[in-house]
């Protein structure tokens, strides 16, 4: 058998190695591309998990901590329409006029003759009540002797509560004095339903506002509201005077605040 020498051995390595890399180098391509797809893939599962490809479009959205706004209407009309469902229904305005009537005009009387006692408002004091519905709140204020009084509503019901949106309030320019809402729940846009209050009230002026932090609001309201924090960065303009428990025909605090002056 012949002797192979170092030579031939070297010679004989070195042909091995060159045909390795003749099939190593074509498949470093291929490596490097599966190499980044599976990078890629990786990328996108931790980014969009399956769950949130099968999860449906959530039909409400958070604008701040704190609070919710429902969706789900296909315009403003359809919103609007919405609210008249309510505040038009028939079987409805019939127990505010009659059976809840009292009821109601003695306990916002009880609410706003507190915030008269502490002098955030006045028998002289121009007031507004804001979704004041068939006028409860404002027979309450004019029985207090706060006589300058008017509502607002989708639905007017001379003399005490004319025809408007509180999106956008049919009033000029600092005309009120004081100004009470317990409807923020049904604001589509708080950012308006506040800015129209800022708005119309005087500086100086108060507004108080009842809402609900720990029960449930009805199908026609159109944002849920968890702490004052939201509903206290909506005022630009005004500083908060007192936050307090109240038991208000299910909303649950009560929070007033003043305008500035300058």
């Amino acid at each position: 058998m012949p002797t192979t020498t170092t030579s031939q051995r070297r010679k004989g390595v070195s042909r091995l190695i060159n045909l390795k890399m003749k099939f190593v180098i074509p498949k470093l391509p291929f490596a490097l591309s599966l190499f980044f797809s599976l990078s890629l893939l990786l990328v996108f599962f931790f980014a969009f998990p399956l769950t949130s490809l099968r999860r449906p479009v959530s039909s409400a959205a958070v604008v701040d901590e704190g609070i919710r706004i429902r969706r789900g209407y296909k315009s403003y009309e359809a919103y609007i329409q919405h609210q008249l469902n309510k505040t038009q229904n028939p079987k409805l305005r019939k127990v505010w006029t009659t059976r809840d009537w009292d009821r109601k005009v003695r306990v916002f009387s009880t609410f706003f003759q507190r915030l008269s006692d502490v002098g955030l408002l006045s028998n002289g004091s121009k007031a507004l009540s804001i979704g004041a519905r068939v006028g409860q709140e404002v027979a309450a204020l004019r029985l207090i002797g706060v006589e300058d009084s008017i509502g607002l509503d989708l639905v007017p019901r001379p003399p005490l509560v004319v025809k408007g949106d509180f999106h956008a309030q049919p009033f000029d320019a600092e005309t009120f004095d004081f100004e009470f809402s317990n409807v923020f729940d049904h604001a589509l846009y708080p950012e308006k339903f506040v800015g129209e209050i800022e708005r119309t009230l005087k500086p100086g002026g108060v507004c108080v506002i009842h809402v609900s932090l720990h029960g449930k609001t009805d199908k026609y309201s159109a944002n849920d509201l968890y702490s004052v924090k939201p509903l206290v960065k909506l005022f630009k303009r005004s500083e908060v005077v007192e936050v307090r428990k109240i038991d208000g025909f299910g909303l649950d605090t009560e929070v007033v605040f003043r305008k500035n002056k300058d």
